[in-house]
């Protein structure tokens, strides 16, 4: 499943809607992709949301879309 992933990239200041930022990666569930963004980065993680059926399809059709892969 592709999940998009909002997040404020310092987990130390307060959130700002303007700073909020997306990545998209695939994991089994949302819960699992909560946990690889918090094992390999410092984001303060807003909402997570599965991207299925026209959400998958429009997200897609972003210049900005791009499955980010940790190693």
């Amino acid at each position: 499943m592709i999940f998009k992933v909002l997040y404020q990239p310092n987990a130390i200041r307060n959130p700002q809607r303007e700073l909020t930022q997306a990545l998209y990666l695939e994991a089994d569930s949302a819960v699992a992709a909560r946990a690889l963004v918090a094992k390999n980065t410092d984001y303060n993680v807003e909402l997570i949301q599965e991207l299925t059926g026209n959400f998958l399809d429009y997200e897609q059709k972003s210049p900005d879309f791009k499955l980010t892969e940790f190693n």
